[in-house]
């Protein structure tokens, strides 16, 4: 047994000096030795920790504008020399159109490496990092999209180490029932879709219409949403519209058939640059005649979404019916006053008058 000390004592010599002539990394993260573990091979980390946050869980912001997206890194403890990191900002959209088929998965956005960018898609060009103080890598969106909504993720990557943050990104916007010049019921998936569309706006999100009702929209006629579900808000129960056994919510139909089903379509609009203003000229005009009013004053006939945005976001209030570019005639309320329709605020609609009779009109430039 003695005889074995002296080449157990030659052999941790050797490691020991092993261990001080290794070359060595010092990225800033240290590591204790194995044998300085738990027991069970595991490796203890201690030293500089990197901490990615967004001080805003969501942000809002008008279609058109430009936002920006918080997002800060810090180390603990605080380093005195800067390190070399590399963000990724990647986005999952708010709501897709239904495709069972399809998982929804994060897109990239836009990559960084110091001075280094790129932007991916529909985003080329148009966003950048802020960098408005050391560890600031908020994005900024320029000309924002309607489809733009959903969730930003804002990932730093540091050597070994790497943390994230997510903003979620909201459109402000006024959600409104829509329907055919037709008559009601008349829209399937994709012509609800289509509809929304031409009037400057999308098929609402389950999300923009759950809000519309919390602030007092109430509508017994169901409407497609985005998802592909048909629903409706009812503030007030009564028969006809659920029954008044149901409390105040949602009604939904669920998934319909894309294709054979036909309901109305609830559509979301987004505030806009332009402004929606009402153009009285000295005498009432007919369809055709509007349309070429507004363009020989500079500007064209408005949407229905852009009203309801001038209505719901800039509080247009105007009790004079006017031509809009779909064939209706409407007009918008903020205050409810004597022959001006019902005592609520809302956009009042005469509905789709044939084009020869005489009104005014709402222009937007």
């Amino acid at each position: 047994m003695l005889s074995r000390l002296p080449l157990l004592a030659v052999v941790w010599m050797c490691l020991l000096v092993l261990s001080f002539s290794a070359p060595r990394y010092n990225n800033g993260f240290f590591y204790q030795d194995i044998a300085n573990g738990n027991g069970n091979g595991e490796i203890y980390f201690n030293g500089v920790r990197l901490h990615v946050e967004s001080p805003e869980a969501s942000v809002s912001a008008a279609w058109g504008s430009s936002v920006t997206l918080p997002c800060h890194y810090h180390y603990e403890p605080q380093l005195h020399t800067p390190r070399r990191t590399r963000v990724k900002w990647s986005w999952l959209p708010a709501a897709n159109e239904p495709d069972p088929n399809s998982l929804a998965r994060e897109t990239e956005v836009m990559v960084a490496m110091g001075d280094r960018h790129r932007s991916y898609g529909s985003f080329r060009g148009r966003v950048r990092l802020r960098r408005s103080a050391p560890g600031d890598l908020s994005l900024v969106i320029n000309e924002l999209h309607l489809n733009d909504t959903g969730r930003y993720r804002c990932e730093v990557i540091d050597g070994l180490e790497d943390g994230s943050a997510t903003v979620e990104l909201e459109l402000r916007g006024v959600v409104y029932p829509y329907f055919s010049e037709n008559g009601r019921y008349q829209f399937n998936f994709l012509e609800a879709k289509k509809a929304c569309e031409e009037q400057d706006a999308t098929l609402a999100s389950f999300e923009q219409l759950f809000s519309a009702w919390e602030e007092g929209l109430d509508w017994c006629n169901a409407g497609w949403l985005v998802d592909g579900t048909v629903q409706y808000p009812i503030t007030t129960p009564r028969e006809g519209c659920g029954g008044m056994d149901l409390a105040p919510g949602l009604r939904s139909y669920g998934q319909r058939h894309q294709t054979l089903s036909r309901y109305d379509a609830f559509c979301f609009s987004a505030s806009v640059k332009g402004t929606v203003y009402f153009l009285q000229p000295p005498l009432k005009l007919n369809f055709t005649e509007a349309v070429q009013a507004c363009a020989k004053d500079g500007g064209h006939i408005a949407k229905v979404g852009q009203l309801y945005a001038a209505w719901g976001l800039r509080r247009l209030d105007r009790c004079d019916s006017g031509w809009l570019a779909d064939g209706s005639v409407r007009y918008p309320i903020i205050k409810a006053r004597p022959n001006c329709g019902p005592l609520e605020p809302g956009v009042r609609s005469f509905g789709f008058p044939p084009h020869n009779q005489k009104y005014s009109v709402y222009c937007y430039r």
